[in-house]
């Protein structure tokens, strides 16, 4: 019996977080949700999910900080960050050598990401 895939996502937006976990669970994932950069490198830590679907713009910690501390913890880690705005081009250098793995841009739709979590996780 083969395990399921768990996915942290990681959003500041309440009804944008519950709304895509509710998703992505209907699509047989376990789902981790996390509020904030900080929460998001603490649960990857517990939990050492495969696939972390992350926002860029968030309080305490953005989304490319805890991408750095999530890779300084596990180079393997696969991470796909999620903006709405234009990239802070030098952290998304730093962010594509350390082998940042996609990027996607709000508004998605449910489809591109189920294609993006099927193809990375």
């Amino acid at each position: 019996m083969s395990q399921k895939k768990v996915i942290l996502i990681v959003d500041d937006d309440v009804d944008l977080l519950e709304n895509t976990a509710f998703l992505i669970k209907s699509a047989g994932y376990d789902v981790i949700m996390a509020q904030n950069g900080a929460d998001a490198v603490h649960k990857y830590k517990e939990t050492r999910p495969n696939l972390v679907l992350m926002d860029v713009r968030m309080p305490i910690l953005d989304g490319y900080d805890a991408f750095f501390k999530i890779k300084q913890f596990d180079t393997n880690a696969k991470v796909i960050l999620i903006t709405a705005y234009a990239h802070d081009e030098k952290k998304h250098i730093k962010a594509k050598s350390l082998n940042l793995i996609d990027t996607i841009s709000k508004p998605y739709t449910i489809e591109h990401l189920e294609e993006v979590i099927a193809k990375y996780s």
